[in-house]
Formats: structure tokens, sequence, C-alpha cells
């Protein structure tokens, strides 16, 4: 077996954990608000999430192949990597997308440690440019584009970030408030019923659009290094194991639930009633179809707790928690320059040590602080038993039974 194989088998791994952090970190886009609402019981809902990440992997793969070419410069417009960067038979550019993926990671289980819902795209991207810039240097990173169209770190990720909750918060507001202005006066039990309905069959779409993007990351990425240890060269296509590894690894994530996180967006920041919860997963699945049919790169997270946000300033008399909205924001805008700061740290690590062995001290090390955070985690559990309990600032100290509603 070869130095760059072994590199590439701890690529491939990483990846894959990468993708089942983020199906697990970011259950709660499509479900906390089912789940608050009891319009699922807890467990039904992460498997049916599950289900449809697992599906919504299969229904596309046109971004892949480029899905590091928005942020670095490690591929040319084909999608290839650039060709100076297989000198070494490919194991410099495997270690910038180890390191990368580790910042990803790492910053994706700290923030579910602590319940923030924070983007894994961001965590993502921000890792790779951060291992870019230790690696490469300021020019390996694309920070503006040409200049033609809104492009780069700037074009495709920070001003989606800004933008996409502000919007989502707008529509679910004005969707919420119109739906209690409509509804007023009609039996509560006619109301709640239906709106649950709406709740599952809005969660569901998000579920579906959620794996259809997401899943593509850890596909594009392990097919960038596949391509550059020269154990694949189609440009064009996926490899079908990576499909299904990939399409597996997310949906188990979202299948166990990140529970820390749906805890937070669905009892944090407002207490959510059936009609809000209609608006808000509506207004998130909106905001997202239409901001990839235009051809935006937006974080289901920003937008999905966005729209949670809008839904409690549109119902009249809701209670809006600002504090866990303010620590939301800061994890957002820390995001990218703290998972940057991770990879480029590995990066230097790795790159210290040098060849296999450095692949190893990074991957050891991922594995160690992964161990730590959830032998942390373990203090003041929260799972699918607890996860409705009333808010009070902090994760429930002990499981408490939650009687069980079925979505009829």
């Amino acid at each position: 077996m070869t130095e760059t194989s072994v590199i590439l088998a701890l690529v491939v791994l990483t990846a894959l954990a990468f993708d089942f952090t983020n199906g697990f970190h970011d259950t709660a886009n499509a479900m906390a608000t089912s789940i608050a609402t009891k319009a699922l019981r807890p467990k039904t809902a992460v498997a049916l999430s599950g289900v449809l990440n697992l599906v919504g992997a299969f229904l596309s793969v046109e971004v892949a192949l480029t899905v590091t070419n928005a942020v670095v410069k490690i591929q040319d417009k084909s999608g290839a990597p650039k060709a100076e960067l297989l000198a070494d038979g490919g194991t410099g550019l495997l270690l910038i997308i180890l390191a990368g993926l580790v910042g990803g990671i790492i910053w994706n289980l700290l923030t579910w440690l602590f319940g923030l819902p924070s983007s894994s795209s961001h965590a993502l991207f921000g890792g790779l440019v951060g291992a870019t810039l230790a690696g490469l240097g300021v020019a390996g990173v694309n920070w503006n584009g040409d200049g033609s169209k809104l492009d780069g770190v700037v074009g495709k990720v920070l001003l989606p970030a800004v933008i996409s909750p502000v919007i989502a918060a707008v529509v679910a507001a004005v969707g919420t408030w119109l739906i209690f202005k409509i509804t007023t006066g009609v039996a509560a039990r006619f109301t709640e019923q239906g709106f649950r309905w709406g709740q599952i069959g809005s969660a569901s779409l998000v579920s579906l659009a959620h794996g259809t993007n997401d899943a593509q990351k850890t596909m594009g990425v392990i097919t960038l290094a596949l391509i550059a240890s020269g154990h694949w060269s189609d440009l064009e296509n996926i490899p079908l194991w990576v499909k299904v590894s990939a399409a597996l690894a997310i949906a188990l994530g979202t299948y166990l639930g990140g529970w820390r996180i749906i805890r937070t967006l669905g009892k944090g920041l407002t207490d959510i009633n059936p009609p809000q919860g209609t608006a808000a997963q509506s207004g998130a699945a909106a905001v997202i179809l239409a901001s990839s049919h235009l051809g935006f790169a937006l974080s289901t997270t920003h937008v999905a707790t966005g729209s949670v946000l809008g839904s409690g300033l549109g119902r009249p008399g809701a209670k809006v928690r600002w504090a866990v909205a303010g620590r939301m924001v800061a994890a957002w805008m820390i995001t990218l320059p703290a998972a940057g700061l991770i990879g480029a740290l590995t990066w230097y690590i790795g790159n210290a040590v040098g060849g296999v062995a450095g692949a190893l001290v990074v991957f050891t090390l991922l594995v160690a602080a992964s161990g730590a955070m959830y032998v942390r985690s373990r203090t003041g559990r929260v799972d699918h038993e607890n996860v409705n309990d009333d808010w009070d600032g902090s994760a429930p100290a002990a499981a408490t039974p939650v009687p069980a509603v079925a979505a009829n």
C-alpha cells in the first residue's frame, strides 16, 4: 500500500465522518418545529428525515465535483485538481483536504455540544479555507471570483449568510401573521390538526432538499481526493460507492438526531405552535428552493433559524428569547474563522510531521477531540425523551419522559 493510498483512506474516512456530523447537526433544520409542536414523535421525525436525506442524496450530482471551487483554488474549471498540486503524487493536496475536513468536524461537534445551530457548509468551507491559506497562501483562496458575478468567499458564502436568514425571518413572520389573521374564529381543533399535517409536508421537503445539497459536499470532497491520488479520472461522474457511502452516512447521522440543537431551535428561540411551525418550515423551504433555482449558495441552518425567529415575531403575543438568538448569531459569525483556524493549525501539525505519519497524527487528534466532546456531552444529556422539556436556558440535567403524540 503506497503512502498516497494510506492518506487517501484517511481522507475518505474523515469525509464520511464529516457527512455523519452534517446529518445529525442539521436534523433540527427540518424537524425541530415538528418535534416541538408534537406534530411528530421525536424518533419518528428523525427517522423520516433520515430516509428523505438518503433519497435526496441520489437526486443530483451537479455540484459535487466543484464543491470547493467557490471558495478555494485547488481545482481548475473542469473540476480536476490543478496539475501543480499533483507533483508529489497528490499527498500535499490530500493533506489540505484532510485538515479542512478536521476543521469542519471539530467545529460541528463543538457547536453541537453547546446546542448552537450553525452551518455545516460554512464549517467545511472555513476548514478548507484555513488549510488552503496554510498550505498554499492567500492566492489559494477564491475571494471574489472574476468579478463577473457573485462568486468566491464573499459572493457564495458571506453575502448569503447575512441575507438568507433575514429574508427567511420576514417570510415566516408575514406568513405567521397571515395565518393567525385568516384563522381567527376557526375552531382550534381544526387548525391544530391541519397545520400539523402542513408541518410534516414542509419538513419533509426541507429534509429532501438538505440531502440533495449537503450529501454532495462529501461526494465532491471524496471524488476530488480520488482524482488527486490517481484512483479516478472521470470528471463527469461520481463513483457509485461514493454516492452510496455519502448517502448512508448523512442519513445515519440524521437518524441519530442532534437532540441538543433540535431542543435549542424547537424550544429555545420561541414557543412554537402548529400554525407557527407550518409558516416557519414553509418559509424555509421557499427560500431554500428559490435560492437553489437562482444558483445562490446558502446555509439551511441560517434559513431554518431565521424562519423560526420570524414565526415568533409574527405571532401576536409570542415571546422571543433574544439572548438565545444572540448566541446563535455569534456562533454564525465565528464559524468560518474558527473552523479556518482549526484547519490551518491541523495542516501545520500534519505538515510538520510529514508524510503518512503526519496524516495519522492529524487523524488521531481528530478522534481524541471527538471522543472528549462526546464524553462531555453525557453530562446534561439531551435525547428524544427530554428534547421537548420546558426551556430554562440550559440543557436538562436528566432525561424525563414526555408524552408522545403521533401525527394523527
